[in-house]
């Protein structure tokens, strides 16, 4: 509930007890699992090391939930390979089940972008809609031919074209028009795409109804 997560923890064949999470996804799973079976390798104990594990909620810009405004959760995620991609949403679907994922996405530098742009289309196919934003260039010049059109045609040769493609100054307020309560909003990328989720609830604030 509420977004944890139940883990049983088993040592030496033995069950230790329960560890209840409260980041959701099978990547923060296997993470708190590592830091436990180290820690009992060492000979701690579950017990002793319970209350730091589920006091953990996640750092800053990893599924960080940045509020709820007319009936929709905004995440923000740094995720922008597409390994972490695809535990972000992961994790949305454990933390918000049964709900609408929207993904909204910003690729970060060209070079990544070309090298990856079929697996970022794999990824992001998950999502039940996906805006995609421009390339964030960082440090990077642009490279001939290489736009984020490269991952919508991926997208689209799947059947899961993104709904829409364009500035990322404009997709708070394109967010905002197409959203509906229940929606979870999961903002994705190393880029300016972390302004895009305090915008939009402060549009969907005062969007008529809200």
């Amino acid at each position: 509930p509420d977004g944890r997560t139940a883990v049983a923890v088993h040592w030496d064949g033995e069950c230790l007890g329960d560890l209840v999470l409260r980041v959701p996804g099978l990547h923060n799973v296997r993470n708190a699992l590592a830091a436990v079976s180290a820690g009992l390798a060492l000979g701690a104990t579950l017990e002793a090391m319970r209350p730091g594990l589920e006091a953990f909620t996640g750092v800053e810009r990893r599924f960080q939930r940045l509020g709820s405004s007319a009936g929709v959760d905004v995440v923000d995620d740094y995720a922008h390979h597409p390994t972490e991609v695809t535990a972000t949403l992961d994790a949305a679907r454990t933390a918000f089940p049964g709900r609408p994922i929207v993904a909204a996405f910003q690729p970060h530098l060209f070079s990544r972008t070309r090298d990856f742009a079929v697996a970022f289309a794999d990824a992001l196919a998950a999502a039940d809609a996906c805006y995609l934003a421009d390339i964030y260039p960082s440090r990077e010049q642009p490279i001939p031919g290489v736009t984020s059109q490269l991952i919508a045609d991926a997208m689209a040769r799947r059947g899961r074209a993104p709904v829409w493609q364009g500035a990322r100054s404009a997709l708070a307020g394109v967010l905002a028009d197409a959203v509906r309560a229940g929606d979870v909003v999961l903002t994705m990328g190393a880029g300016d795409i972390t302004r895009t989720g305090p915008e939009l609830l402060a549009r969907l604030t005062t969007r008529p109804g809200a």
